[in-house]
């Protein structure tokens, strides 16, 4: 039977199990637009094409399938490029179809011609050029299983014009099976006799975990070896905020006990998790006296950053069902790191009537149920709310980790809201972010999204402004944002409901209100633009020197607008906790 290009493209789209795609229609994707008006899975038209690859992004997260993004030529395709970016530095599966001119007209310099494969190259899992409708069926096969095999990341499938209009004879594809790679029986016996003779372990979760659905596994392993566990901000959730043996995020803005803890401990157990700058510090001094054993699908991963000890290639839950053991031998250990884990607790006493940015999100992470979607932008809030929102499970938190995306929150929030319809999901936002895709309201509006949005709201960029306090002498350069439009207003111009709080004493109802209503709804924060987020790693120090904005070593909070003025003294050392 012969079809069109473009009708097999919707065909194969269907037998994939498809559910929803995001894009935006143009000249040279204009015939597989023309087919897709009988599709039988749903297109949701977004304002702009980085939106509909943010949000294809964050239905992948939240779903863990395969999300699904298309654009026309040129800057269509250009626009897009972000949110794939974004989906390859953070391993999401998704395929991105683009039209190109028609293929006579390809390399002659065409209207609305670009060269995608060429751009995309270093962001996407791999990329195709379609210039055959007889193509399609291997390419688009290849695609998603590429997309979502091993490691996942994004494909990108360039379709030329004529290609989706030509009609050709469907040829079935048959793909080979794909097969996990098992650790050998010796390495992991070696593996096992190092977590043995081991004094001080500690468990380094990271994002891989979720993405090949290890989780359970992982939980297994925690509860059998008590081993203390850090995350990354990719794999918060993965063990419950609860989990008395969870010390929290590492890194940059980890907690004192996540990062002691992997200071001292002599052995590092790393499960999907890539030694990024932002986890490690200064990499000399991360988890230096420690042997190391590094479970991972991707051996491109081992020894990239770090001497491994012991490597594990391949799948993560074979890997940690064999590993597992009662650790007996360990218990002084786990009674120093639970000491420094209730020391170091979070205070959300702050005085004052104004709102206290990471006391809200630990009240709303107390009103919100386990299904909670959480889409972050970029900047201090997205930091608080990985230290203060307690994750009970990882496809919760939606974040642009590897490549800190501003203006990621609200589109990938669309996405997880269509891949979870009967949960909550909630961006959160600051003032800064919400304006790189708040056009994305109107796509709220539209399709009756009932999308909440906490947006913080200090009238600088927080997060620059930070360092800018901290390392740059006080030397603020644009970072001003005291001209933001009332953003009550912008939200109402778009048919969104919205509301304004300033005080603490508003902060309880007004997340009540926020939770209850059964339509898109923003609620404006409005915060004090002096807070910082602590604890703080400077640059080029170990994570155990952090900066914690306590005013010197009294070990009193620094909560009072002034917090982080002493903290500057810590760059020798010296005032480091």
């Amino acid at each position: 039977m012969k079809v069109s290009g473009a009708r097999y493209i919707v065909n194969h789209l269907a037998e994939q199990g498809v559910e929803v795609v995001f894009g935006y229609p143009g000249g040279a994707i204009m015939p597989l637009y023309d087919a897709l008006i009988e599709a039988p899975f749903k297109h949701v038209l977004t304002r702009h094409e980085q939106g509909a690859a943010l949000a294809a992004d964050g239905y992948a997260r939240a779903s863990g399938r395969v999300g699904v993004c298309m654009a026309t030529s040129g800057p269509g395709a250009t626009n897009l490029v972000t949110g794939i970016a974004n989906a390859f530095l953070d391993s999401i599966p998704m395929v991105a179809i683009t039209g190109q001119v028609a293929s006579p007209l390809i390399g002659t310099d065409a209207f609305q011609e670009v060269d995608v494969l060429g751009i995309t190259l270093p962001v996407v899992k791999h990329n195709f050029l379609v210039t055959e409708p007889s193509e399609l069926p291997r390419v688009l096969s290849e695609a998603f299983r590429l997309a979502g095999e091993g490691r996942p990341g994004p494909v990108l499938v360039d379709i030329a014009k004529d290609a989706m209009i030509n009609e050709f004879e469907v040829v079935p594809h048959h793909l080979p099976e794909d097969r996990a790679e098992i650790a050998s029986q010796s390495t992991l016996e070696r593996a096992r006799q190092l977590l043995a003779e081991a004094k001080k372990p500690v468990l380094y979760c990271g994002g891989g975990i979720v993405l090949s659905e290890s989780t359970e596994a992982v939980r297994r392993f925690v509860d059998i070896t008590q081993i203390p566990t850090v995350s990354t901000l990719k794999a918060l959730g993965v063990v419950p905020a609860s989990h008395p043996m969870w010390l929290g995020m590492l890194g940059m803005h980890g907690t004192k006990q996540a990062n002691f803890a992997v200071h001292d401990c002599d052995l590092l157990i790393c499960v999907g998790a890539r030694f990024d700058d932002r986890a490690t510090g200064k990499l000399a001094e991360f988890a230096a006296n420690a042997s190391i054993i590094h479970l991972d699908i991707d051996p491109a991963e081992i020894n990239k950053l770090k001497q491994t000890t012991i490597s594990l290639i391949g799948d993560l839950a074979d890997s940690l069902s064999r590993l597992q053991m009662p650790l007996h031998n360990i218990d002084e250990w786990r009674e120093e790191c639970l000491e420094n884990k209730m020391q170091h607790a979070w205070r959300y006493d702050a005085p004052g009537k104004g709102i206290y940015a990471p006391k809200l999100l630990n009240q709303l992470s107390q009103m919100c149920d386990s299904q909670t979607h959480i889409s972050c932008d970029v900047g201090q809030h997205q930091m608080w709310v990985a230290q203060h929102y307690r994750f009970s499970q990882p496809r919760q938190h939606l974040t642009s980790g590897g490549l800190g995306t501003m203006g990621y929150g609200l589109p990938a929030a669309i996405g997880a809201k269509y891949a979870n319809p009967e949960a909550h999901s909630i961006v959160v936002s600051g003032d800064g972010s919400i304006m790189m895709n708040i056009q994305e309201l109107a796509t709220l509006k539209r399709y009756g999204i009932p999308v909440k949005i906490i947006l913080f709201d200090n009238q600088v960029l927080g997060m620059v402004r930070q360092w800018q306090e901290l390392f740059f002498a006080e030397r603020y350069s644009e970072i001003d944002l005291s001209d933001n439009p009332e953003f009550t207003q912008v939200a109402q111009a778009f048919g969104i409901k919205a509301r304004y709080i300033d005080r603490a004493d508003q902060v309880e109802e007004a997340l009540e209100a926020l939770l209850a209503e059964p339509e898109a709804m923003l609620l404006h924060v409005k915060i004090d633009a002096k807070e910082n987020v602590w604890p703080l790693v400077p640059p080029g120090k170990a994570n155990a020197a952090m900066l914690d904005g306590k005013k010197g070593l009294d070990g009193e909070k620094g909560l009072d607008g002034k917090n982080g003025l002493d903290a500057k003294k810590g760059l020798d050392g010296e005032n480091a906790a």
